[in-house]
């Protein structure tokens, strides 16, 4: 029992297995078979017809018999055979055998597509030859309006064309000849030969429209406008030489030699109707002509210059030589009041040289000018160097005097710090008598002593001839410092000598009452008794602060604000 149900499992599993394996292969003989129908329904007779409305003559008439043919061809053998393929298909998945059905089916593919690529020639090469009708028909006319305008301004105007006229005339009737062709090709159906000649006329007649268009201005220009110029050039080039200016470095009649050769080049090619070349030579030419003229209005300009600014100029160095020569002078009578650095003397030497090398650059420039040797061009950019220098030299000069009358200032300046030092020590000195000092403490004495030999230093040095002023700085800036010192010094010892006595007479209230405050407020006295101050009020306040705390900053208020009275 169980033996016959696996057989009805295994029968079963084949049908469902051929069930679907069936379904598959005859899905793609459903697509096949559209595609063949697809194909049948192209729309090839009615694009076919319409060659029928051109002159069915030559080419043309070659071509639609062969492309119907074609046609005939797909219908009566290729389809057929498609169709027999697909029965044969059909049978083979009947009959479960897949793979021969796969064959036939891959065959079948391959002749569709055959068809295919067949139809889409037909079509592409129809549509070629229809839509070079419709483009030859729609482009001729244009052209034939530009070969008559052409031709009407070639014999209106053909002065303006030179000899280039008859070039022209030949061009035209080349392409009148290709427009005689155009119609034969057209009257006989052979329209792609007719495109060929309508493309041919194009580009002929674009050709000469350019040319024609360009040719007129370009021989004007070689003709007449550019040696017109030349002609100027050449008539400003020989009353210059009269004028006696130098113009041998412009190297002119070779430039000019070289221009009206290259003029002449440029003729003959606009006699033979061409101008790529010369379009870009004439405006080369064109270019080195303004060239030429800026050359010779730079040398009227120099010259102009070289008049105008000759004297001025002059007039200038021998000012900065006077200037120099006061300067030395000036320098001289310094160095008898004032010790000048080495680096100062250098500068002023160094001044004088410079001076005396642009009096001689100038004095030669000067013969060149009187003897015309070289160019105005390059005398006046020499002229303009001189120029340049002598108001950095100016500069150089007004700095140095500038330095020589500041070391006068500094003088008055260093002395009237001096005086503003005594007088700040003075007033010192009047701040401790004023203080009731009861002595001074052997330091204070010291510093004393220091800022009066620093300020007799500084007296010294300004007494000194000729005057060191970098030495006077330097004492002057130490005397400054020990004079401040001194002075705040003075104030901090004022300050604690009456802070000393205010502590040590509040603590005298406690003298009795702890002995470690008397004990200290004695070693307290004793300091204070040898103007030790600073030490007295340390051991009195320390004291002081432990049996009444905050009692100090009290005192401290009222001895301020006593001192500041």
């Amino acid at each position: 029992m169980a033996y016959i149900f696996g057989i009805i499992i295994v029968i079963l599993a084949f049908f469902i297995w051929g069930y679907f394996f069936k379904k598959k292969y005859f899905a793609e003989i459903d697509r096949l078979e559209a595609w063949k129908i697809d194909i049948m329904n192209r729309p090839v007779l009615d694009e076919l017809s319409k060659v029928k409305q051109l002159n069915m003559t030559g080419e043309t008439e070659e071509m639609f018999e062969k492309w119907r043919k074609e046609w005939d061809e797909i219908i009566t053998v290729h389809m057929p055979d498609v169709e027999e393929l697909l029965f044969d298909a059909e049978e083979y998945i009947d009959k479960y055998r897949f793979s021969k059905s796969k064959e036939v089916q891959r065959n079948i593919t391959s002749k569709l597509k055959e068809i295919e690529e067949t139809i889409q020639n037909i079509l592409s090469e129809l549509n070629e030859l229809v839509g070079s009708e419709e483009n030859n028909r729609l482009e001729i006319e244009e052209l034939k309006d530009l070969y008559r305008s052409l031709k009407k301004s070639l014999l209106a105007h053909r002065h303006s064309y030179g000899k280039a006229a008859s070039i022209f005339e030949t061009r035209l009737d080349d392409v009148l000849e290709i427009l005689q062709q155009y119609d034969s090709a057209t009257e006989n159906g052979n329209y792609l030969n007719a495109r060929e000649h309508v493309l041919s006329i194009k580009a002929g007649l674009k050709s000469i429209e350019g040319k024609m268009e360009r040719i007129p201005q370009l021989l004007l220009e070689c003709q007449s406008s550019l040696p017109g110029q030349l002609e100027e050039l050449k008539e400003g080039y020989k009353e210059m030489l009269g004028q006696g200016y130098t113009l041998d470095h412009i190297q002119f009649e070779k430039e000019v030699n070289r221009i009206e050769r290259e003029l002449s080049v440029y003729a003959e090619h606009l006699e033979k109707g061409e101008i790529a070349e010369v379009e870009e030579g004439v405006q080369e030419i064109a270019d080195g002509v303004h060239v030429l003229y800026e050359l010779l209005e730079k040398e009227v300009f120099s010259k102009q210059y070289i008049l105008k600014n000759q004297e001025l100029l002059t007039e200038e160095i021998m000012g900065l030589e006077y200037e120099n020569d006061k300067l030395k002078a000036e320098t001289a009578i310094v160095q008898h009041s004032y010790q000048l650095t080495e680096s100062e003397l250098e500068a002023q030497r160094k001044l004088d040289k410079q001076i005396a090398q642009i009096a001689k650059r100038y004095s030669l420039l000067r013969l060149k000018m009187e003897e015309n040797e070289g160019s105005h061009s390059f005398l006046s950019e020499e002229m303009q160097e001189v120029e340049s220098q002598i108001k950095g030299l100016k500069e150089e000069q007004k700095l140095f005097s500038g330095k020589l009358q500041a070391l006068r200032k500094d003088e008055m300046e260093a002395r009237d710090t001096l005086k503003d030092l005594k007088k700040k020590m003075a007033d010192t000195s009047r701040l401790v008598a004023k203080s009731n000092l009861p002595g001074l403490p052997e330091g204070y004495k010291s510093y004393i002593m220091e800022a009066g030999e620093s300020l007799t230093d500084v007296q010294a040095k300004l007494e000194e001839k000729p005057l060191d002023m970098a030495s006077v700085h330097l004492y002057l800036g130490k005397a400054v410092s020990t004079i401040n010192t001194l002075h705040d010094h003075t104030k901090q010892l004022i300050e604690q000598m009456f802070l000393a006595e205010k502590v040590i007479q509040y603590g005298n209230r406690y003298r009795s009452r702890y002995p470690q405050v008397a004990e200290a407020l004695g070693e307290a006295e004793e300091k204070f008794r040898n103007f030790e101050y600073e030490g007295a009020l340390e051991v009195a306040a320390s004291v002081i602060e432990r049996v009444d705390p905050g009692s100090l900053k009290k005192i401290e208020a009222n001895v301020e604000e006593v001192l500041s009275k």
